[in-house]
């Protein structure tokens, strides 16, 4: 066993000993090509994988417990309601047509005395004296911070339509209190926003302010006074979008030398009757498979986005695929038809990307939905580790070579590799790896998160130079007009960053810009970081046997602990000293955990290990939630071992062609069966370099570029 444990790398740890060989990959992108395998089996390139995305979905088999339960529960999903509602009773009743229109034109509406009663009223008013004699007290330094618990309880009105009175009319009287609703309850407090706003404009601003937005006139506007102070203009235009977005738009114009803020209602564009066809197609889905070319997934996303007028969440896919390589996956997009698709395509191809199989579905596809993907690869310039170059052969180095790799093959056939997470998990040649942006958003240091995904690299491009510019000036404006836009991720967080301030709450607005599935993968890459390390760990620790306080997948025969539920997911059992001892589990049946809040660790020295080390990066005490940015990081089981299945090579001299001489393995897809001696004989010169073409299969999450590393004994 060989080891490395340079954290910046994947760890080498190499689980059989052949002697291995050296080469080159991805010399062209033609030399890696990557074929997703549906949940039927099937490489969907091929025609026989038109399977819907609307059959019932079956689980991955490696590592699918974080795809499905890695979402916080639908109540953390909801926005933040706007201030005149402050509770789902309210925004029911003050929507209520006709009543809530006669609400607005009836002013005995708004007698407390009438609604409340002389006595209440009179309670509310002096509730009022008080909160702004302690607010004053606090603003003078005298007073404690008190008044934010402060609240008074007006009573219980069962009747809505009577809450909905008592709501406006508190609103109306005093805007700088907020009515909350606990059943048939009402209480007020002080409205947190208002008492924000109103540290940026005068009071009596800001009680128009609300009046105007509980108003609620369509196409109605507000005019704050005059300001020429652009950084404080700058302040309130950041905090009216952040509280106030959904329902407001705010400008700032000049008139005879003096600018000032304007905010007018956006108008709610009442819904037409649509015609059976148009319904139709917005509720369509039209799946086809990608073939893209040295792009990222998410870059060719924004790419097709951009052209039909969809959002890039409008698109589904079952897993990310290489950039460095010809890749082939199912898609799926909403609100598009086949035909209109297809119009699109000659303009995708211009791009690098060629879409097939285009076919109306009922269903987005699912992350996780695949079995696994197939692998097309050449390794170029083969040579024994002894030799430095190609030009140092001997005439008998093909010979050797061949005997080497068919070693390497069978090896690995037989004993698997190690299930690393691949250097692509973390952002090759990154600045700033994935990993550490990760670990800054498990410990809630948005900003900081936010500056490392921003470090540049040492180059001079658009991409570059806007990342520098932002870090240096924090001017998320002028950085986006720089950014390409073939960069989704930065141009969603700069346009957040832009709106909102660069601030904690900023930040935090600019990573839920992002998609759930693009937000969640910087945690999941420190995670895979951790499960790298662990696994480096245990087999220099305890070797490459399975061992007592390791974890297995539970079989069938054996009993659950008491209280677990037969369909419970998933079912892991501690290995005991008995069955060590008789040799009951083999290293490939281990697994290790993904760190999450859900998960067994090990019971053994590793399960140690695993507290020392987040321990070690302030994660001691995490709950793997971040509830700012609704992220919940169950964790998973990971097989330590991986092994490739149908795997075939051939071997060959790279002037012999496709017709060159070759050894080839087996391979139940059928596509090269026959097995060659002939390297041996070369009548070739014997200084020809050789070249090396595997093809094998992989399940969903494990990396060919791990396993070629096992084959080769080679670390790119």
């Amino acid at each position: 066993m060989k080891e490395d444990c340079d954290i910046a790398k994947v760890p080498v740890c190499f689980i059989s000993n052949h002697e291995g060989f050296r080469g080159s990959i991805k010399n062209f992108t033609r030399d890696f090509v990557v074929t997703e395998i549906d949940i039927k089996g099937h490489l969907v390139n091929k025609t026989t994988s038109l399977s819907t995305a609307s059959e019932s979905p079956e689980e991955a088999s490696h590592c699918a417990l974080p795809e499905k339960n890695s979402e916080v529960g639908k109540v953390c999903q909801q926005d933040r309601p706007i201030p005149l509602t402050k509770d789902t009773d309210i925004s029911a009743d003050c929507k209520n047509g006709d009543d809530a229109g006669h609400l607005h034109s009836s002013p005995v509406n708004f007698d407390l005395n009438v609604i409340l009663g002389q006595l209440v009223s009179e309670e509310l008013e002096q509730f009022v004296v008080t909160l702004k004699d302690v607010s004053r007290l606090i603003e003078d330094g005298v007073g404690k911070q008190a008044n934010k618990d402060m609240n008074l309880c007006l009573g219980s009105f069962p009747d809505k339509h009577q809450r909905a009175n008592v709501h406006r009319a508190v609103r109306h009287h005093f805007p700088f209190l907020m009515t909350v609703t606990s059943q048939s309850e009402i209480r007020v407090k002080e409205d947190p926003d208002y008492k924000e706003l109103s540290r940026l404009v005068t009071e009596e601003e800001a009680e128009d302010f609300f009046r105007f937005i509980d108003a609620k006139v369509p196409g109605s506007s507000y005019t704050l006074r005059p300001d020429d102070d652009k950084e404080h203009r700058t302040a309130v235009h950041h905090f009216l979008s952040r509280r106030f977005g959904k329902l407001v738009e705010t400008k700032s114009f000049s008139d005879r030398g003096k600018t000032a803020i304007s905010v007018r209602l956006r108008e709610r564009a009442r819904p037409r009757k649509r015609a059976a066809g148009e319904c139709q197609e917005e509720e369509e889905y039209t799946a086809f498979t990608l073939c893209k070319e040295n792009l990222e997934t998410l870059e060719a996303i924004s790419y097709m986005a951009a052209a039909l007028g969809v959002l890039p969440s409008d698109f589904t896919y079952a897993g990310i695929k290489d950039k460095r390589a010809i890749t082939y996956q199912s898609m799926v997009v909403k609100k598009v038809s086949p035909q209109r698709l297809k119009e699109k395509t000659a303009e995708f191809e211009k791009r690098g990307m060629r879409l097939s199989q285009l076919h109306s579905v009922r269903e987005p596809l699912r992350l996780g939905r695949l079995q696994g993907n197939h692998f097309d690869l050449v390794v170029r310039d083969l040579r024994p580790h002894g030799l430095s170059n190609t030009h140092h052969t001997g005439p008998d180095t093909p010979t050797a070579l061949a005997a080497l790799v068919q070693q390497a093959v069978e090896n690995v056939k037989a004993r698997g590799f190690v299930n690393y997470y691949g250097p692509q998990r973390f952002g090759t040649g990154q600045s700033v790896q994935s990993d550490r942006v990760g670990l800054s958003l498990l410990k809630e240091d948005l900003v900081s998160a936010v500056r490392l995904f921003f470090t540049p690299e040492e180059v001079d491009d658009p991409q570059n130079q806007a990342k520098r510019l932002f870090l240096q000036t924090d001017n998320a404006k002028e950085s986006l007009a720089l950014m390409p836009m073939s960069k989704a991720r930065e141009r969603l967080m700069l346009r957040a960053l832009h709106r909102y301030g660069s601030g904690p709450d900023g930040c935090a607005r600019a990573w839920l810009s992002l998609p759930h599935g693009m937000r969640v993968f910087y945690p999941h890459a420190y995670c895979s970081r951790v499960w790298n390390e662990a696994v480096a760990h245990r087999l220099a620790t305890l070797g490459h046997s399975a061992r007592q306080g390791d974890l297995v997948w539970a079989q069938g025969g054996q009993e659950l602990p008491e209280g677990t539920e037969e369909s419970s997911l998933p079912r892991i059992h501690v290995v005991t000293g008995e069955e060590e001892r008789e040799g009951v589990y083999t290293l490939g049946q281990v697994v290790l955990p993904m760190p999450g809040n859900t998960v067994r660790y090990p019971e053994n020295a590793l399960g140690t290990w695993y507290q020392e080390r987040l321990a070690r990066d302030g994660l001691g005490k995490c709950r793997f939630r971040v509830g700012a940015l609704k992220l919940n990081l169950p964790g998973c089981y990971r097989p330590l071992l991986a092994f490739p299945r149908n795997l075939a090579y051939r071997l060959q001299d790279v002037t012999s062609g496709e017709g060159g001489e070759e050894v080839t393995g087996e391979s139940e897809r059928g596509e090269t069966e026959s097995v060659g001696r002939s390297v041996g004989s070369q009548t070739k010169q014997d200084s020809d370099p050789l070249t090396l073409t595997l093809n094998f299969d992989l399940e969903t999450s494990c990396y060919a570029t791990v396993c070629l590393r096992e084959i080769m004994k080679f670390d790119f």
